[in-house]
């Protein structure tokens, strides 16, 4: 049985285009969606005095559900989809469903059940403890964008943000931009920031990371590989490369030119900064 895509939901825009973005990664992957509302247990059954206000709770979050789940069926109506109205606290209970998903998608902000969803609340909660890829939808994805790039610098988590990033790229058949931020000089030849493939960059690091990335191009060969070893600290770097991406993917600690990409460094900048979803991935990910 595939593992579920799980979205978090609430009614806000954010939770919409995070909607949006789950049933068109569903879609392409060939995986169920699970559509989730989170009801806090101390939100009231009847939130507003007002007399003009007759819909209790339980009948919003049935109703929040109902449209969700009608919107991606009309839209993508071959896709799998199931719905689930759950209580407790929010990342709690999100981070329990990620336990069996293939990763959980969440907006960067939200209201009601979602309520305080902001980047270094629940977005970065999850991020941090999921035991699946977490991906935070900041904005709608411009069409035009397909690039998937993600920050690589050959430790355990960037091995399995690469794999979660070639999956992606293989289900969009779009490139790959493997973005490696190299520790230079004060007076280096480039500026920091998103720059060129440096052919022939010195230090052993270099032929490391070239190194590890070989066996990923005979994994996936089907699937476009660039190389981008730049100067710079890897949160401007990727938050530049994010511009012209569709997916920024990193792993929440590292090594070497990411030796700080841990959830408060570089993905936290990260998710801070990027113009684009961002995917965390906190444990080693294989889609089966």
């Amino acid at each position: 049985m595939s593992r579920a895509i799980v979205v978090g939901v609430d009614g806000s825009p954010s939770a919409g285009s995070a909607l949006g973005w789950a049933a068109d990664d569903a879609s392409r992957r060939g995986l169920p969606l699970r559509i989730v509302l989170v009801r806090e247990p101390w939100a009231a059954e009847h939130p507003s005095a007002r007399a003009s206000d007759r819909q209790t709770l339980t009948e919003r979050c049935t109703y929040l559900l109902d449209q969700a789940a009608e919107q991606v069926r009309r839209l993508t109506p071959e896709l799998e989809v199931s719905t689930a109205v759950v209580t407790g606290s929010v990342i709690e209970r999100l981070k329990g469903e990620s336990e069996t998903a293939d990763s959980v998608v969440v907006g960067s902000r939200g209201l009601g059940g979602f309520a305080g969803l902001v980047l270094g609340s629940v977005g970065l909660g999850l991020a941090g403890h999921a035991h699946s890829p977490v991906v935070v939808v900041r904005m709608p994805v411009p069409g035009s964008h397909r690039e998937i790039v993600v920050g690589f610098d050959g430790s355990p988590f960037a091995e399995s943000a690469l794999e979660y990033a070639l999956e992606q790229a293989g289900a969009r058949r779009a490139p790959v931009r493997v973005v490696y931020g190299q520790r230079t000089p004060r007076l280096a030849p480039h500026p920091a920031g998103y720059g060129p493939f440096l052919t022939g960059a010195p230090g052993e690091e270099v032929a490391e990371i070239r190194l590890r990335l070989a066996p990923w191009h005979e994994k996936y060969p089907d699937v476009e590989v660039i190389e981008s070893i730049v100067p710079g600290h890897p949160v401007p770097v990727l938050a530049r490369a994010s511009e012209k991406a569709a997916l920024v993917v990193v792993g929440s600690r590292g090594l070497g030119g990411f030796a700080s990409a841990a959830l408060g460094s570089v993905s936290h900048g990260v998710l801070h900064r990027a113009c684009c979803p961002v995917a965390v991935v906190q444990t080693p990910w294989r889609r089966s």
